[in-house]
């Protein structure tokens, strides 16, 4: 499996500030570019599977509605993720 616990752990602690603050919009924003990142690579070899294309077109949105969220509250945080992640906007 592509993304276990030990690597969701990983992802949270780094992102988050602990393993278990798994809540943090900064967190949940790093765990979702992972997926994207996984979803791509996929459907690179695989052009027409049309669900996983709807589930990353969902994650993709999902992040943005975060990641506005973020914007908004602290601009800062949102410009450090943004430059970590390595995120074109």
């Amino acid at each position: 499996m592509y993304l276990d616990s030990a690597k969701k752990k990983e992802i949270f602690a780094k992102h988050g500030g602990s393993e278990t603050n798994t809540g943090s919009t900064e967190a949940q924003v790093a765990l979702f570019t992972f997926r994207i990142a996984h979803l791509t690579e996929h459907l690179k070899k695989n052009r027409k599977d049309y669900g996983t294309q709807r589930s990353l077109q969902l994650l993709v949105g999902k992040r943005r509605s975060m990641l506005d969220y973020l914007k908004k509250k602290d601009i800062e945080k949102y410009r450090a993720l943004v430059k970590e992640l390595g995120l074109r906007r």
